[in-house]
């Protein structure tokens, strides 16, 4: 295993920073990395600027970043599930794991599929190096 580990995920508008950490924690501890570093967490745009989400980046030191909607659709094929909802809106069928691997960049591999709680999915991907 080389590469950063990216972290992907989708929320809904007022979702706070521990229900976003916890369910990082679960995809973690679901892919059998739980402790490791996360460096990066990616999201929609239109969800980068959330408070959730920025206190949520800043707690694990990691830098945030904010994929523009288009962008996610390129991953469409590279996603393990799909939320018909999620499709319609975005036009891919996770955003958690599109905006993860978007972050990844060439080469980045899918290590955990999307996970979903109440508010909040994660899924995790590695950079190729």
């Amino acid at each position: 295993m080389s590469g950063r580990l990216i972290a992907g995920i989708g929320i809904r508008p007022g979702t706070e920073a521990a229900d976003i950490l916890a369910c990082l924690d679960e995809a973690l501890a679901q892919a059998r990395l739980a402790g490791s570093a996360v460096p990066r967490l990616a999201t929609l745009a239109s969800r980068a600027s959330e408070v959730g989400m920025i206190a949520a980046a800043a707690a694990r030191d990691a830098q945030l970043i904010a994929i523009p909607d288009e962008a996610l659709k390129g991953f469409e094929a590279s996603c393990a599930t799909r939320s018909t909802r999620i499709a319609s809106l975005y036009g891919v069928g996770s955003v958690a794991e599109a905006a993860a691997l978007a972050a990844a960049g060439p080469g980045g591999t899918l290590v955990q599929p999307r996970i979903a709680t109440a508010r909040v999915t994660c899924a995790l991907a590695r950079a190729a190096s």
